[in-house]
């Protein structure tokens, strides 16, 4: 089995869009399944942008101390 040391070695070999492939090898197995739960309050919060009134960044900005002292 190799040390961490060695694998670091070796990625630092390889070219980098094998690096890349490497990478994504690595996060597609760090992330859980998402679940139905989640998956549902994406849904709700993509329809909510559909049909709930949103502000602008500049609005956001000029309002947020007044949120923020509430």
């Amino acid at each position: 089995m190799l040390t961490v040391r060695e694998i670091e070695a070796a990625l630092e070999k390889l070219p980098r869009e094998q690096v890349r492939q490497v990478a994504d090898w690595i996060a597609a197995r760090e992330l859980p399944d998402e679940t139905a739960e989640q998956l549902a309050a994406i849904d709700a919060g993509l329809r909510s942008l559909a049909t709930e009134p949103t502000l602008t960044a500049e609005e956001v900005r000029k309002n947020i101390r007044t949120w923020a002292t509430r």
